[in-house]
């Protein structure tokens, strides 16, 4: 800082001496002591005689207002900063120098009478770099200022006492594997608390100390780039790399600091799925159930994530048509899935071509070749103990009401499908609830009447025959058989009313007096067409007579005229059958 431009006037100089070491004093080892004092300017005045008049009037040529003092001083002695004085000063000891300001008495004394300043500790340029201060020189016999007070500063002059450092350190990163030679992966920076304008104890230069030769770093950015090619991340994933900061440009005597930058290769699909091996085989029983897995196969793709994610297909027709193949999306497998049902003795091997191949495909990386593999799996259907096998899925049966028991009315047929070809038996299932009217021969399969049976009772028989193996009697098949019963014409025909016939006096003569019905239990083919006829061997009665309707209905007529007659069907009818295969 200037002083006051008052104090320019004055007529004594405060001369400002002190020590001064710069870079070229601490490069050498040396202190210069730089003594600075005034030179007075003379003014030369012409007087009225001509004569030449010399006036000395003391001039300050410059204030020096800032002195120097090293930081970290740790020699035994207080270390000297300069010195002040003012040219007023004979060296009687008339003259007191006073200083004040920051750290005046504490940090920085001044012997009253030399003006020499000296700094009584050590001082730290990082946490106060300068300190201002005021000289004042007092005449002590009249106690009064030589000169105006006088700002100046005392600037603590950087050493290189800071080492490089790395405050957010340790670093996380990370760089896609296989990156081109250069590729950009992270920037440190390090912080340096030494001045950067003095010297270079605050210039930094960054190298790599451990992680070569897989990276390397600007040494003046801190820039760190991939600095080796194709680097695989299925071969090695993690680096730790260690970064060094060094100050004074690098050069020996300098200080460093270094962080440690972990970097992950991040994968990118740069392997394709691979099977194991090129030929599998299975074992599936014929009796898998459709639409249940049978088997699984697996390729390996060394990648992780959506790269590493496969999709399975069955390339040729037959394997396609019985098999279908899906991907297990936590085990990454191929699961085989049964379409159709195995058939044992038809087809006891399957070849099945089996293709593996990446869903989601790097086009930068196509140069690798084809990211697809393809392996063989044998499934070989197994044999199982089938229970027999009946010809039909059920059956039907006819067999006339009133056979003889012991009729046949028809037979069942089984299998054993299996190649051994076990003989099989029959049986009936029985209920308790229900009469037994058939039977079965175990050997043949023929089913027989156990009773006579009545189709106007009951017209249909519901049973089920069951097939066993002899060898394993447990495997058992079941079949429904219905057995209908046919009619006979057994049944009478009945007339269907009881009334009682009732003729009024007034009735005339060839009126219709009733109408009659008859009905048969047989079925309808034997039972259709009725004659009606008055009994043989019975009177006739001249007063009725009747008429057949198409053997449907009969109409009785009135004659002569009668004054009450009531008729009762029991007594007064007799009705002849049209079939000739009854006879009553």
């Amino acid at each position: 800082m200037k002083v006051n431009p008052s104090s320019c006037l004055c007529p004594v100089l405060l001369c400002l001496c002190f020590l001064e070491r710069g870079y070229e004093a601490s490069h050498h080892g040396q202190a210069k002591i730089i003594s600075r004092s005034h030179n007075a300017t003379h003014n030369h005045n012409q007087t009225k005689d001509g004569e030449t008049e010399v006036h000395h009037r003391p001039k300050r040529g410059w204030i020096w207002n800032q002195f120097f003092v090293l930081e970290e001083h740790i020699g035994p002695d207080a270390q000297y900063v300069g010195k002040l004085h003012s040219n007023s000063d004979k060296g009687d000891g008339s003259v007191r120098y006073i200083l004040s300001g920051e750290g005046a008495g504490s940090i920085f004394i001044i012997n009253e009478v030399t003006g020499d300043i000296h700094a009584t500790k050590s001082l730290d340029r990082e946490k106060k770099s300068h300190y201002v201060l005021h000289a004042q020189a007092i005449d002590l016999n009249t106690n009064k200022p030589l000169e105006p007070e006088s700002e100046f500063i005392i600037k603590v002059q950087d050493i290189n006492d800071n080492a490089p450092k790395f405050p957010d350190g340790p670093f996380v990163t990370s760089v896609p594997e296989m990156s081109e030679i250069g590729t950009s992966v992270f920037q440190v920076t390090a912080t340096d608390a030494d001045d950067p304008t003095y010297g270079n104890s605050a210039r930094v230069v960054y190298s790599v100390l451990h992680g070569q030769p897989y990276f390397s770093v600007d040494p003046k950015s801190g820039i760190i780039r991939t600095a080796l090619a194709d680097m695989d991340r299925e071969a090695r994933e993690h680096y730790s790399v260690v970064i060094q900061a060094k100050d004074m440009a690098g050069q020996v005597g300098g200080l460093s600091g270094s962080t440690t930058v972990n970097i992950t290769l991040t994968d990118v699909n740069d392997n394709p799925p691979k099977f194991p091996q090129k030929n599998y085989q299975v074992f599936v029983p014929e009796s898998a159930q459709v639409g249940k897995p049978v088997g699984k196969i697996k390729a390996n793709d060394e990648d992780i994530g959506i790269n590493a994610e496969i999709k399975y297909s069955i390339l040729n027709p037959e394997g396609a048509g019985m098999f279908s193949i899906s991907t297990d999306k936590d085990t990454r497998e191929g699961v085989i899935t049964l379409r159709k049902v195995l058939n044992y003795e038809k087809k006891k091997h399957y070849s099945l071509h089996i293709a593996a191949e990446n869903t989601h495909l790097d086009p930068h990386l196509s140069y690798l070749g084809s990211f697809k593999d393809d392996a063989t799996l044998k499934i070989t259907v197994g044999d199982v103990d089938e229970p027999p096998v009946f010809s039909m899925d059920y059956y039907i049966m006819e067999v006339y009401e009133n056979a003889k028991v012991g009729t046949e009315v028809g037979a069942v047929t089984a299998r054993d499908p299996d190649s051994k070809n076990s003989p099989v038996r029959y049986f009936i299932e029985r209920r308790e609830d229900k009469e037994v009217y058939f039977d079965i021969e175990s050997i043949s399969g023929v089913i027989r009447t156990t009773q006579l049976l009545d189709r106007e009772d009951t017209p249909w028989h519901n049973i089920t025959v069951m097939a066993t193996e002899e060898d394993n009697p447990s495997l058992q098949s079941h079949v429904p058989v219905t057995v209908q019963v046919l009619d006979v014409n057994d049944n009478p025909p009945m007339i269907n009313t009881e009334d009682e016939i009732i003729i009024c006096e007034s009735t005339r003569a060839g009126q219709v007096i009733q109408t009659i019905t008859a009905v048969d239990k047989d079925d309808f083919a034997n039972g259709k067409g009725f004659s009606f006829s008055f009994p043989g061997g019975v009177p006739a009665n001249p007063n009725f007579t009747i008429k057949d309707n198409e053997g449907v209905m009969v109409f009785i007529l009135y004659k002569l005229y009668v004054h009450k007659v009531a008729f009762r069907r029991c007594s007064l009818l007799y009705i002849c059958y049209f079939n000739a295969s009854y006879n009553n």
